[in-house]
């Protein structure tokens, strides 16, 4: 297992649309463990392949608070379907968006279709933060970032921010 590195804005990397997995073997659980790896070590809830540069339909998340057991959840060719008609505003925040935070609004309830870290098929309803979270990671998979929801102002400043930061981080490092 290993940490990876994390895709930032504006990487044209994040802008592709990921492609479906054939199967789930070892290959690919050794990539879900590098992203649960990669995520717990950013202090993220969510990672989707492509943000580490892989451009397969794979997402990782974790929900579990700080003081509660890791409770880590992997979607292999994840399908969303059935949104709740009520949208809930939500500050959302991304790794690959590091330091800007801003309210998305999105379905509260959607259902969710996958295969698991074992290729079992998992079809659940995400309800609240768990709708949201995989809701953002699943844009992820087709190309789309949470400040593409948002003005063309807020998201030229957010990706003018990540830059900076981006910049003084590898100062820093040299």
């Amino acid at each position: 297992m290993a940490i990876r590195e994390i895709r930032t804005v504006p990487d044209p990397i994040l802008k592709e649309v990921s492609q479906p997995v054939e199967k789930v073997d070892d290959d690919l659980r050794a990539l879900m463990d590098d992203m649960l790896d990669t995520m717990y070590a950013a202090d993220g809830i969510g990672l989707a392949a492509i943000q580490i540069g892989v451009p397969k339909r794979v997402i990782v998340m974790d929900l579990a608070k700080p003081d509660e057991e890791p409770a880590p959840k992997f979607f292999v060719n994840p399908v969303l379907s059935d949104p709740s008609d009520t949208l809930q505003p939500y500050e959302e925040g991304c790794l690959s968006v590091p330091t800007v935070f801003d309210e998305v609004e999105r379905p509260d309830r959607i259902r969710v279709q996958s295969m698991d870290y074992d290729g079992n098929q998992v079809d659940e309803i995400a309800e609240g933060m768990y709708a949201v979270c995989i809701q953002h990671e699943m844009d992820h998979l087709e190309g789309v970032l949470f400040i593409d929801y948002l003005s063309r102002l807020k998201r030229n400043r957010a990706v003018q921010k990540v830059k900076k930061v981006e910049k003084a981080k590898d100062k820093d490092a040299a």
